[in-house]
């Protein structure tokens, strides 16, 4: 349609059947269509009307929809689409002046000029401003459908402030994309589904529908390959260059972009990157970075796993591992973040509609509660689980007030998570009947050595629809994830009350059902693993592999760590580790790589190993009760005598002594066992052992075998 007003010829035939069709298969943009009204009926001042929004978002139908309105009030309407023509301001001016005399004798009530694709004018943008436009007649309008906004001339200008209105065409409701598939002859059972595959996108609703009844229930679009390249094809179709391509991908997988994370994936080019998605139609940024919409995002990244499955696996696994270095840097403030884009990494789970509405939500904080936020959150406990429960948790927040995350709005407190840890020295766990069974599960499982906890999610809710709620996912996702990484613990728990919503969400994340207990007039349910068996980091690798395969069930054998080592055997291994030091390849076949004597999520696990020995034997050599078996053992070890034999001639000790002092060290390394789990540490050399009661006055100086072999050190 290049012109009509309302002719003869535009009344009857195939135009007037095209024009009904048409007009049959537009809904929505009510508010745009009231400000056109305005302007051409005279109520309005405004004589360009600016319409943007990223390709498939319905400029053009809306465009031909105010055509249709300008006809029916008697306007002459003039249609330029861009892509017929060459950009300069002479081939634009012969167009318009060809569409006249086209058009024959224009009707009095005034021209509207309609200019679709306007992105591909741009460079002609001054010349549209200070020359076309203005020389138009006082009553003419002119209507500008441009994948990108207005620049920043025609906001600024004093005079076309006051001429321009700006619209920014978003996507459909659920209610306008079920209007918009039945006037497109969607049979009714079709279309609930077909409307949520679509997420409001006009081009894609309109594909979906003229593809027919979905076959086999499509989960989403990424079940119908042929679609997607054509929607790819059409919607984003301006990628210069791999680089390009490589960034569009990354700000596709990370739910809030920042030009740091770019330069992990696409190098030196980054700001480049930055800059040209920026200036993307189907690109927004928000306050924690760039973002697509989520129908883009979906078909960007069903396109690019179609093409290319393993650079799309190889750049989930760069993505992932940098917010794992995030969440790993002590000097970070923004852990949260890192650990939200984490937990919205999983995408292929059971949760994925609740995941797919936090993405779309963006990062909010997710911090500690401070103490007078504790009130409005034991507000949301009573109105969730009753008043038996608060008091329950009012015991547990006063007691442990570190463990209670919360992320909040204008409004206050919209979800919250409360993580406790057992034992503890109040009580508290034997009160609560949940805590108390999961203590009696471990009991009977694999019970805690010494210095170990029990780490439980026990309370989680959001000021909406409770622990339905979507924001009490991301909060307790995000407490677990910071919890789960900083603060060592044999066994983590997370309870719920509706395992019917959550339960295959935690036996996806390798989480079994293990306690079930009758408490606030519900079942709760407490699903558990053994962190010895299944550390932090075998779980982050677990996920690696699910966020895109969506596997439920229990971790894969290899990904767990052996029993623990019994006592002996433990001490075998660090005296072999010990001979080993100065050999790092002897080092790598240690079973004690597979204790907590590594750092959790270590590069280099030998490395840190010797580093937790080369500790433990100069906290001994710090400490003055402990200083000569230090001086053994660093001599002999770290200093690399050829024997324990020329150690002591070194350092001037009888053999027998060097050899009394390394077995006393040894036998205390015992509670190295018992270090806290996933801690990389160990509890040093105590100066306090246990001693005998003296059997006089004078106390005995003479550590007791019996403690020695028991590892039982004092807490200095």
């Amino acid at each position: 349609m290049d012109t009509h007003a309302g002719r003869d010829a535009g009344t009857s035939g195939i135009f007037a059947a095209l024009e009904k069709a048409r007009e049959r298969g537009f809904v929505g943009r009510a508010r745009e269509l009231a400000a056109f009204a305005d302007t051409v009926d005279g109520v309005s001042e405004a004589r360009v009307f600016f319409i943007h929004g990223p390709g498939g978002i319905g400029k053009t139908t809306l465009l031909d929809a105010l055509a249709r309105r300008a006809a029916r009030r008697g306007r002459y309407c003039l249609r330029l689409d861009a892509r017929d023509l060459v950009c300069s301001g002479a081939a634009v001016a012969a167009a318009i002046d060809e569409r006249r005399r086209t058009a024959g004798n224009p009707p009095p009530g005034g021209e509207v000029l309609f200019i679709d694709g306007y992105e591909l004018l741009e460079p002609l943008d001054r010349w549209f401003r200070e020359e076309l436009l203005p020389a138009r007649p006082a009553g003419a309008v002119a209507v500008i459908a441009s994948r990108n906004a207005p620049s920043m001339r025609w906001r600024t200008d004093p005079g076309w402030r006051g001429l321009l209105k700006v619209f920014e065409l978003d996507a459909f409701g659920p209610g306008n994309s079920m209007e918009l598939l039945a006037r497109l002859g969607v049979e009714p059972a079709s279309r609930r589904i077909l409307a949520g595959l679509g997420r409001g996108y006009p081009l894609v609703l309109a594909m979906l529908a003229d593809a027919g009844p979905p076959a086999g229930r499509p989960e989403r679009l990424a079940d119908m390959p042929d679609l997607v390249s054509q929607l790819c094809r059409m919607i984003v179709d301006d990628i210069p260059d791999a680089e390009h391509r490589t960034a569009l991908a990354t700000c596709a997988q990370a739910t809030r972009m920042t030009e740091e994370l770019l330069r992990r994936t696409v190098g030196a080019r980054a700001a480049e990157a930055w800059d040209w998605l920026r200036a993307r139609p189907y690109v927004s940024s928000g306050r924690t970075g760039l973002f697509l919409h989520d129908v883009v995002c979906e078909l960007f990244e069903a396109e690019f796993l179609q093409r290319s499955p393993d650079d799309y696996v190889d750049l989930h696994r760069v993505i992932r591992d940098y917010f794992l270095e995030q969440l790993a840097d002590p000097g970070r403030p923004d852990a949260d973040r890192a650990a939200a884009e984490l937990m919205l990494l999983h995408r292929r789970g059971p949760l994925s509609d609740e995941i797919a509405v936090l993405r779309r939500a963006g990062l909010p904080r997710i911090e500690r509660a401070a103490y007078r936020e504790h009130e409005r959150i034991l507000e949301l406990i009573e109105q969730g689980e009753g008043i038996d429960v608060a008091q329950l948790a009012r015991q547990w927040i006063e007691a442990q007030p570190e463990g209670l995350y919360r992320v909040r709005s204008d409004e206050g407190v919209e979800g919250f998570s409360v993580q406790v840890y057992l034992p503890e020295p109040t009580g508290i766990g034997l009160r609560d009947p949940v805590a108390a069974a999961i203590a009696r599960t471990v009991a009977e499982r694999a019970p805690l050595r010494d210095g170990e906890r029990i780490n439980i999610n026990r309370f989680a809710g959001a000021s909406g629809a409770y622990q339905r709620d979507p924001t009490q996912l991301l909060v307790n996702g995000v407490a677990c994830i910071l919890e789960w990484f900083s603060q060592p613990a044999a066994w983590s728990f997370i309870v719920t009350f509706d395992p019917e919503h959550y339960g295959l969400y935690f036996e996806y994340l390798g989480f079994s059902p293990l306690v079930r207990v009758r408490y606030g007039g519900r079942e709760q349910v407490a699903y558990g693993w053994d962190r010895r068996r299944f550390p932090p980091q075998s779980f982050f690798e677990l996920m690696e592999s699910r966020e895109l395969s969506g596997q439920i069930g229990p971790p894969p054998a290899d990904l767990l760590k052996p029993e623990p080592l019994a006592r002996g055997a433990f001490l075998e291994a660090v005296r072999s580790a010990l001979a080993n030091y100065r050999s790092p390849d002897r080092l790598a076949g240690s079973p004690l790589l597979d204790t907590q004597l590594v750092q959790p999520f270590s590069r280099q696990p030998v490395e840190s190993l010797r580093r937790t020995l080369r500790a433990g034997v100069r906290a001994a050599s710090a400490d003055r009760r402990g200083a000569e078996s230090g001086r053994v053992l660093e001599r002999t070890y770290l200093k690399g005598a050829p024997s324990q034999e020329a150690a002591a001639e070194l350092l001037g000790l009888p053999f027998g002594t060097c050899n009394r002092r390394w077995s006393a060290w040894a036998r205390c390394c015992g509670r190295w066992r018992s270090a806290p789990a996933g801690s990389g540490s160990f509890p040093g050399w105590s100066p306090r052992l246990r001693r005998k009661k003296p059997r006089t006055g004078t106390m005995d100086r003479n550590w007791t075998e019996s403690d020695l072999a028991a590892g039982r050190l004092g807490t200095g």
